[in-house]
Formats: structure tokens, C-alpha cells, sequence
């Protein structure tokens, strides 16, 4: 079996090859490529990610004051809020 460095100079080498060649007749439209054919991954999208948003003051603090008295935090309370509404608007929609 090939060392790791001998399987990437092997990749840099085809790149090149690929980069210095017309390629268009190597693709085939029935046969669908992804990206493991070519030895790559997509980044993984994490599961949550953090966002800023300005909302007014008065709305946030009835935010805040609702999701206290429920004894959840208000992010949460937030995240509930826009899952229902959207929930909601896909089902109206269809």
C-alpha cells in the first residue's frame, strides 16, 4: 500500500494533468460525478451557528420576560418561535 505522501503527490500530479488538459470529454452527462469520485469532501456544516440579529428593545425584553416565566432561556424561546412560524407558513403554503 502507497504512503500518504506518495497517494498526495500522486493527486497533485493528476490535478496538474487535469489543469493542462481539456477535460470536457472526460465528463459524462449519465453518469452523475460527485465528489468522492474525486477524492474530495465538503466541509461539514456544524449543526448550529451562531447569527446576530437587532431586534427592538421592547420586543426583546417581552421575549425575555415570556421565556422567564416559562424558565427557559430566551434563545431557545427564539429558536421555538421561528420552527413554529415556519412550520406554520411551509404547511399554509402547500
Amino acid at each position: 500500500m502507497a504512503s500518504e505522501p506518495s497517494l498526495r503527490r500522486k493527486r497533485r500530479r493528476e490535478i496538474r494533468d487535469y489543469d493542462s488538459r481539456d477535460t470536457s470529454t472526460m465528463i459524462s452527462p449519465r453518469k452523475r460525478l460527485v465528489f468522492a469520485d474525486l477524492g474530495l469532501e465538503l466541509p461539514r456544516t456544524p449543526p448550529t451557528q451562531v447569527v446576530s440579529i437587532r431586534l427592538p428593545s421592547a420586543l426583546l425584553n417581552e421575549l425575555k420576560a415570556f421565556a422567564s416565566a416559562r424558565d427557559i432561556p430566551y434563545q431557545a424561546l427564539i429558536k421555538l418561535f421561528l420552527a413554529e412560524s415556519l412550520r406554520r407558513r411551509k404547511r399554509s403554503a402547500a
